[in-house]
């Protein structure tokens, strides 16, 4: 087991927890270049370019009509409780990390860039989820009484992802000078894949998740389309500019039955 960080807990101090799954070291060989360029990683949301910050080594978009949405949460007795990021898989439904979801948190709204915040009817973070589980499954969904407003993203059941293809990442997390709230996106390549997790590598020419990231998006594209594979998670160190990345597997079943069984209606590429 690696000790890995959450790219963005929920409370305000970072976590350190194990992750499981059989994920595999840091390769020897340096991690090829993603096929997406970096400047280019805010097209796959359909966005254009609003300015060359980084999510770390990515760009930042433009936030309308984005999938990717930034979430506000707040603890039992109502106060601010840190900021995790979301993907929207249909007009009421926000997929997003477990740990953003925990015990202490009470309610959590969505923020799309603009207008006004929506707030979520119910939270599910996936059953049993604990934070120093090393097999935990860290995904969860945010359901909602209203239309989110927003365009959505189908999930990637249909396949594994694969050793060396290209992905894009995406969330409202810190740069590398630790301003947040702003919608950014990267490409980096996989580097490791297990029934229960995604893995990339920082380097120069991939990107990386930062605090606030978590329950990002992690998409690769099948059959032309771009699609949602895995749950920003983790790193494995309090840095954004070097280590490794963790993201949970949407293929691994129990993960495809938990959210299926709460959103049957989400689109499946």
């Amino acid at each position: 087991m690696i000790p890995v960080r959450r790219a963005a807990a929920a409370c305000l101090a970072v976590l350190l927890s194990a992750c499981g799954g059989g994920f595999s070291p840091p390769p020897s060989s340096p991690t090829p270049a993603p096929t997406v360029p970096i400047s280019a990683a805010c097209n796959v949301l359909g966005a254009g370019v609003s300015g060359a910050t980084a999510i770390t080594n990515g760009t930042t978009c433009s936030s309308t009509n984005s999938p990717v949405v930034l979430i506000n949460l707040r603890d039992t007795e109502g106060n601010a409780a840190g900021a995790c990021s979301g993907t929207v898989i249909t007009s009421r439904a926000v997929l997003t990390a477990a740990h953003c979801l925990d015990g202490a948190i009470g309610s959590a709204r969505i923020f799309k860039g603009s207008g006004d915040q929506i707030a979520a009817e119910s939270l599910h973070p996936f059953p049993g989820y604990r934070e120093n589980d090393p097999n935990a499954l860290d995904v969860g969904v945010l359901l909602f009484a209203q239309d989110v407003g927003t365009s959505t993203i189908p999930l990637l059941v249909n396949r594994d992802a694969r050793v060396g293809e290209t992905a894009v990442i995406v969330g409202w997390g810190r740069d590398l000078v630790q301003v947040g709230s702003t919608l950014r996106a990267g490409s980096t390549t996989i580097s490791a894949v297990s029934a229960t997790l995604l893995q990339t590598e920082v380097s120069t020419s991939n990107s990386s998740v930062c605090p606030g990231d978590s329950g990002g998006a992690l998409l690769l594209q099948d059959a032309g389309v771009w699609s949602l594979a895995a749950v920003i998670s983790a790193n494995s160190t309090t840095a954004c500019a070097f280590g490794s990345n963790f993201y949970a597997n949407l293929r691994n079943p129990q993960i495809t039955s938990f959210v299926l069984g709460l959103v049957p209606d989400a689109r499946r590429q």
